[in-house]
């Protein structure tokens, strides 16, 4: 199994999050609910991030998971 994640999307997916909340971000790519995992990291070295919101606020989610502020985005797509 590869140790690269799938590019999901080139560019960052916005949600309104809730405070106190928690997200969990998939990592490798291959969830059919992107941003969020959908379990479908299973047999690969992949694991979810966990996301708590600390306000009501709208983030931009990184889909192209190579941000290295994961898991919000931070232009990385812009570079693939």
């Amino acid at each position: 199994m590869s140790d690269a994640p799938i590019i999901a999307k080139k560019e960052p997916v916005p949600i309104d999050v809730v405070e106190g909340k928690t997200y969990f971000w998939c990592a490798c790519g291959r969830s059919a609910k992107q941003p969020f995992c959908d379990g479908s990291h299973k047999d690969t070295d992949f694991e979810p991030l966990k996301y708590t919101a600390e306000s009501n606020k709208k983030v931009f989610f990184c889909c192209c998971k190579h941000s290295q502020k994961a898991p919000l985005c931070d232009g990385s797509h812009s570079k693939i």
